[in-house]
Formats: structure tokens, C-alpha cells, sequence
């Protein structure tokens, strides 16, 4: 992790260490088995990150990081956040809540300021926040409403495949009252905006999947299509985007028509993510697009009951972290 080009020195990636008394810290201390284009920091308890270390038997080191500082060899270097309350692996506990909170706001906050390139988060556990009355419905909301976005997509890329959403943690019953003309069509634009401004894909080519099955049987199976989806598809591909659609979802993610599209887009949460996460479970990337930043995540939550076996599997959070210093260099081409 050090280098000698003072001249450009390496991006800084954040990686904040999610719930404390999950897997997330564990997984952390585990970046210490590759060698690493940028300089990581992690963002969390410095003391818990260090009994993580002492748990793996690993001779590196912690060190409290500050701006400017230089990576080194064998050193972790963390942005200290104090726990609130004893984190002890695998035992919830929702006094630790606002400091889960705390750690994504250093995060967002270097990220915005431009002390981080980006950001890699490990995950949280929702029901943990909101017991201690705390309202979260999840990562990717929170980085809307801190950077002040008014619409975010999110979008899971593994298995050879990037599905992104238009609506995200909702009932599945308020799915046809979101999903009106102007959401979706923003949502397009974001996706096909950061597919080529983040994923360096010049001219992309996206699937709409419809919302009701067999994309509605041409009305007989809901109004949708007709009445949202087709006309939305209709006037983007007159201003130049490259969409297919709407296409019914139990047939659209078949080899061959994945084979010529850079990304899908499905219509609500488990429409799209069951068969990537089929595909791709353990190495599969969250990514948050239309953000003023970049943020990628894990793809699975806070496995408390491996947290502390030192059996978690760290290839989602490696993953993640390919994927964010891709995106940086991505942007950094552009810039």
C-alpha cells in the first residue's frame, strides 16, 4: 500500500465498517490480504477495528488517520469514530445505532469534501437503527437525503450482469403509485448517464423490464406499460438512448438477450435482484448511482451469526472496493 509518486499521490478510499456487531469490522481487517491501488481508510471504532486485527493474527497495525497522511506498509489506517456501547460480535445492540449513523457521516462528509475519491460501505442492520427510533430504510435513501439528491438508483452489478431499479425498498403494493412518467424517466437518464460517466460504456444498451407479467399482455394484464413505461421508452430513444422494452421479466434475463445489453432495469426490488444475486451471491456489488459522489456497498447484510468466526466471506466487500476504485479511475479519465 505505499507508494512513491508524491506528485500523484494515490485516491483515498473510505470504507466504513458497518454495524460493529456484525461481520462488517471483521471483513474490514480482512482488505489486508491484497495489495490495493488506492490508500483505504477505514471509518470506524479504531479499538474495535484493532481486536478484529488481533482475532485475524495479523502483525499489522493501526494507525489514526488524517488527511495528507501517506499509506504504509503493514498499517491500517482509520478514521476514528468511538462506539457508543461495547460491540460484541454477533449481539445487537441499539446503542450503537447513531454511531453507525456517525461513521456514514465521516464518510459522506470526506467524500463531499474531497477528502475521499469515494466511498465502500460494509453493511448496517436497518431493524437496529430504527429500535432506537431512528427511522433508516437503508443506505442508499441515507446518501440521498445527506447529499441532498433528490433521486438516486440504486443498481447491483455481479454475475456478468448491472441491474439497476426504479423503485427500491418499498411495499410491493405502493410500486404502481411510484412509478410514474417523470421517476422513470429520470431514472433512464441517471442510468444511462453514469453508465457511461462512471463505467466508461459509451453508448449504452439498456432492458426495461415491464411491471406486470408478460409486460401486461398488451393491457390485459394492467395498464402500466401503456400508460407509463412504453411512452417513457418512446421519448428517450428519440433523444438518442439505446432502450429495449418493456420486455416481460421471466424471460428477460435469458443469456441471449443479456449477451447485447450493458444493464436492465428492472421495475421493483425483487423483480430484478433474486437472478443477479442468484448469480453473483458473495462477489456481487451495491452501487448508488445519480449520486454527487461515488458509493459502492456489499451485497449482503450483517451476518451476526458469523460475525466473530472469522468465517465471513470477504469477497462481496473486495468486490466492492475493485468496482470503486474503477469507477474512480473512470472519472478520473474524464476529468
Amino acid at each position: 500500500m505505499s507508494h512513491n509518486n508524491v506528485l500523484h499521490p494515490l485516491p483515498v478510499l473510505a470504507v466504513t465498517s458497518g454495524e460493529p456487531s456484525g461481520v462488517g469490522p471483521e471483513l474490514c481487517v480482512r482488505l489486508a490480504e491484497r495489495k490495493w491501488p488506492v490508500h483505504l481508510v477505514i471509518v470506524g471504532d479504531a479499538e474495535l477495528i484493532e481486536e478484529r486485527l488481533e482475532r485475524q493474527h495479523t502483525a499489522w497495525v493501526v494507525r489514526p488517520w488524517q488527511p495528507g497522511m501517506p499509506p504504509e506498509a503493514g498499517v491500517f489506517d482509520v478514521l476514528h469514530c468511538p462506539l457508543a456501547s461495547p460491540a460484541l460480535a454477533g449481539k445487537a445492540n441499539a446503542k450503537n445505532a447513531a454511531y453507525v449513523l456517525n461513521v456514514l457521516d465521516c464518510a459522506i462528509e470526506g467524500c463531499i469534501e474531497g477528502r475521499f475519491a469515494g466511498m465502500v460501505t460494509a453493511p448496517v442492520h436497518k431493524g437496529v437503527i430504527c429500535e432506537a427510533g431512528k427511522p433508516f430504510s437503508g443506505h442508499t435513501e441515507y446518501l440521498a437525503a445527506k447529499t441532498r439528491t433528490p433521486l438516486v438508483v440504486m443498481m447491483l452489478v455481479g454475475g456478468g450482469m448491472r441491474v439497476a431499479l426504479a423503485t427500491t425498498h418499498l411495499p410491493l403494493s405502493d410500486v404502481p403509485k411510484v412509478l410514474t412518467q417523470a421517476r422513470l424517466s429520470s431514472t433512464l437518464e441517471i442510468l444511462h448517464h453514469d453508465l457511461i460517466a462512471h463505467f466508461g460504456i459509451a453508448k449504452p444498451r439498456i432492458l426495461v423490464a415491464g411491471l406486470n407479467p408478460h409486460a401486461g399482455e398488451g393491457g390485459h394484464m394492467g395498464r402500466e406499460e401503456i400508460d407509463i413505461i412504453i411512452p417513457v421508452i418512446e421519448r428517450l430513444r428519440s433523444q438518442g438512448m439505446n432502450l429495449t422494452g418493456p420486455l416481460p421479466a421471466d424471460t428477460l434475463f435469458t443469456p441471449a438477450k443479456l449477451q447485447h445489453t450493458d444493464a436492465v432495469l428492472a421495475m421493483y426490488h425483487d423483480q430484478g435482484l433474486p437472478v443477479l444475486k442468484h448469480s453473483s451471491f458473495g462477489n456481487g456489488v451495491n452501487v448508488t448511482l445519480g449520486l454527487p459522489i461515488i458509493r459502492t456497498s456489499v451485497d449482503h447484510g450483517t451476518a451476526f451469526d458469523l460475525a466473530g468466526s472469522g468465517k465471513a466471506d470477504p469477497g462481496s466487500l473486495f468486490a466492492a472496493v475493485e468496482l470503486a476504485i474503477n469507477m474512480v479511475k473512470a472519472k478520473q479519465r474524464r476529468t
